[in-house]
């Protein structure tokens, strides 16, 4: 069973920054890639960013120079640096793997249960 934990949600004001943290468990083959979405009240859920394997990165147009992907292989980790916040990006933020469980076997996403990040003017 694969888990994903989003840590490093909170309230922060208008300008300020925030580190997002989502670490993999579980027992899985590998990683193809691992992204960040967010999903305001009355909206579908987005796309933020996304790392893939190979080390590519893509961002949505909004957090393109205020956000960072990261990931740290060997930890099955995916942070995302998140600075000159403003209320437009309060919304609930989910960490999704693509990954395959055996050598060999289709890929699949999984989500984190999500971490709320609150700006305020």
């Amino acid at each position: 069973q694969v888990q994903l934990v989003e840590s490093g949600g909170g309230l922060v004001q208008a300008g300020g920054s925030l580190r997002l943290s989502c670490v993999a468990s579980g027992t899985f083959f590998s990683i193809n890639a691992m992204c960040w979405y967010r999903q305001s009240p009355g909206k579908q859920r987005e796309l933020v960013a996304v790392k893939i394997s190979c080390g590519s990165t893509n961002y949505e147009d909004s957090a393109k120079g205020r956000f960072t992907i990261s990931r740290y292989n060997a930890k099955n980790t995916v942070y995302l640096q998140m600075s000159s916040l403003n209320p437009e990006d309060t919304a609930v933020y989910y960490c999704n793997a693509v990954l395959s469980v055996v050598r060999g076997s289709p890929l699949y996403n999984h989500w984190g249960q999500g971490t709320q990040v609150t700006v305020s003017s």
